[in-house]
């Protein structure tokens, strides 16, 4: 278990990377912050862990609400007295379509909840880190930063804000034993895709084979699968790993 006995707050814990992420930590071990805006939903998630036997408590979390962070930062101190992880995984996509074209609003509720939510996170969680002398923050990011997607502008810029926020924190923290780096997702199977493909109604079967087809690996990654990747990032294992952007996507982003 490569994250035995470290307490990691994970910020949006809805279906999909979020979950899949929390569930994920606690069988490596970790004491798990679930957070999200869905009480309900955190709940269900951090009793799931316990009664399989590990720990978790749940915080209700709105990212663009500093003293929500806060808050979070300090139910994991009051509860387990340190915190080794943090997660940006929370994430506000805008409508799909061009960007020159958007609502401006959503534009900058993208950049809020993505970027700026990271940062208030980072924020929050920083003075017991840097108290610590160690920390591990990752930075969910999404691989049309690295290869455009029509429809995906907004969503895009405000995941390449996040991005710069991993490469400038990694040497702002420099010293401080806080490792700051990025996971870049693509294509990932899970409940948020297959719902997808459900709603294009019967081009969907077609439409998932060709997307499989097109991923270096011969399938689309896994939402789970694609979490050990930040398992591995928040773990020890990766102690001289900062600044760095990792592709967790199957090899998509090279793919023409």
């Amino acid at each position: 278990m490569i994250l035995k006995d470290k307490v990691v707050i994970i910020t949006g814990a809805g279906p999909g990377m979020g979950q899949a992420a929390c569930r994920g930590a606690a069988r490596e071990g970790a004491k798990v912050v679930v957070t999200a805006r869905s009480q309900d939903a955190i709940e269900a998630i951090a009793a799931e862990i316990v009664e399989q036997g590990g720990e978790a408590i749940a915080v209700p979390l709105d990212v663009t609400d500093m003293s929500q962070c806060k808050a979070a930062a300090e139910a994991a101190l009051a509860k387990w007295g340190r915190i080794d992880g943090l997660v940006n995984s929370a994430y506000y996509h805008p409508d799909w379509g061009p960007l020159i074209e958007h609502d401006i609003e959503q534009v900058l509720r993208a950049l809020d909840v993505n970027s700026a939510g990271a940062l208030r996170m980072a924020m929050a969680v920083y003075p017991a880190m840097k108290a610590q002398g160690s920390g591990s923050i990752v930075n969910i990011s999404t691989l049309c930063t690295r290869k455009p997607m029509p429809g995906e502008g907004g969503y895009g810029m405000a995941k390449g804000a996040l991005n710069h926020l991993t490469r400038h924190l990694a040497v702002e923290f420099g010293g401080t034993g806080i490792r700051v780096n990025t996971a870049l997702m693509g294509w990932m199977l899970g409940v948020p895709l297959e719902g997808f493909f459900a709603g294009i109604g019967e081009g969907g079967e077609a439409f998932r084979k060709q997307r499989e087809s097109e991923v270096p690996v011969g399938h689309i990654p896994s939402d789970a699968d694609c979490a050990k990747a930040v398992y591995f990032l928040l773990s020890d294992y990766a102690s001289e790993i900062t600044g760095a952007m990792l592709d967790v996507n199957g090899g998509d982003w090279v793919a023409a």
